[in-house]
């Protein structure tokens, strides 16, 4: 008999499924494969598929069925049309019976820490705004949150091991991955495998900065939604070194079908960001919390300014991307 070895977790009509249902279903009734939901990598045989989306890596492209290299068939779940309010629990519900989730203290990771009520982790510098925030949200949420302080020179180790794993080499990129490797990490000496993160609302919803001034805010969100896949094969690749996965709510199909929906108009107003997800976030936590602007992770959890001042410390004062290009290239033996 064929062994089947499966990464991640798998759903099918919104249930989740046994690995031992799983692997019934792929050796015995192998076209239901394609209506998988969930966030998974499944090998077989000469046979490999992958959930829709792509979350989760594996020598297989994003919502394909492979065998022996010839496309055998599409992942499609059946998505249904709900409310974003029950879309949302819906996401965290089939992700929250294991894991930790990483909490910066802002809407999205807090929704969705406190839809799943697991133990959370923030990360940062001393005196960082994430873990402040972190701490206020963990308390005003009755949460169990563990604060990790990185300090400079762990940010200066950690870092060619990240620039030599992400596939886009710059500083936002390598920003956002430093956070996520000592999550990773935190979340592996502890004993976790699965990391419940916020990943996807700012473009899912309009919460970059950015969007207050654009003129073409429908196209800027149509062309982030389609960059996703790109960050989560940065944020896995991270986590992988630590024997994790990123589990990401927000990417859930349902989630993403009703976030589309909603026009931008409806996401962006009155210099007001990400209005229909605060609007169901403040049902679940605080109002304040709901409604607090927040900076973006690399910022908030103190690694941009300790990027740039290492890039300064070795010559590169004008250019941080000069400074990653350099540690890349060295990491090549160039």
């Amino acid at each position: 008999m064929k062994s089947v070895r499966i990464t991640g977790w798998i759903e099918q009509g919104g249930r989740r499924l046994t690995n031992g249902e799983v692997e019934q279903i792929v050796l015995c009734e192998p076209g239901a494969i394609r209506t998988f939901g969930g966030e998974f990598f499944i090998a077989w045989g000469d046979c490999r598929a992958r959930d829709a989306l792509g979350i989760v890596p594996g020598d297989c492209p994003a919502g394909m069925v492979l065998c022996d290299g010839r496309a055998a068939g599409a992942i499609d779940p059946a998505v249904p049309d709900l409310p974003l309010d029950d879309a949302i629990r819906a996401a965290v519900a089939l992700r929250a019976d294991e894991g930790i989730t990483a909490l910066s203290g802002g809407v999205d990771s807090a929704l969705v820490a406190r839809l799943a009520g697991r133990e959370c982790v923030a990360v940062g510098t001393d005196g960082s705004f994430d873990l402040r925030q972190a701490q206020h949200a963990a308390d005003a949420l009755s949460l169990p949150c563990t604060l990790v302080h990185v300090t400079p020179a762990e940010i200066e180790e950690a870092l060619p091991v990240v620039i030599r794993e992400i596939p886009v080499k710059n500083p936002v990129h390598t920003g956002i991955a430093l956070t996520q490797y000592f999550i990773a990490r935190f979340a592996r000496e502890h004993g976790y495998r699965r990391i419940l993160t916020g990943q996807g609302a700012d473009e899912l919803f309009g919460g970059y900065t950015r969007y207050l001034q654009t003129t073409t805010l429908e196209e800027d969100l149509a062309r982030d939604v389609a960059l996703l896949p790109e960050q989560a094969a940065r944020d896995q690749a991270v986590a992988r070194l630590h024997h994790t996965l990123l589990s990401m709510p927000y990417l859930d199909l349902r989630v993403m079908r009703v976030a589309c929906a909603i026009p931008a108009s409806q996401k962006v107003r009155n210099g007001k960001r990400k209005l229909p997800l605060r609007e169901v976030a403040e049902r679940y936590i605080p109002r304040e919390i709901a409604w607090q602007e927040k900076k973006a992770m690399q910022y908030g959890s103190g690694v941009w300014d300790v990027l740039r001042k290492l890039a300064r410390h070795n010559g590169f004062k004008t250019s941080m991307q000069g400074y990653i290009d350099h540690i890349s290239r060295l990491e090549h033996g160039n």
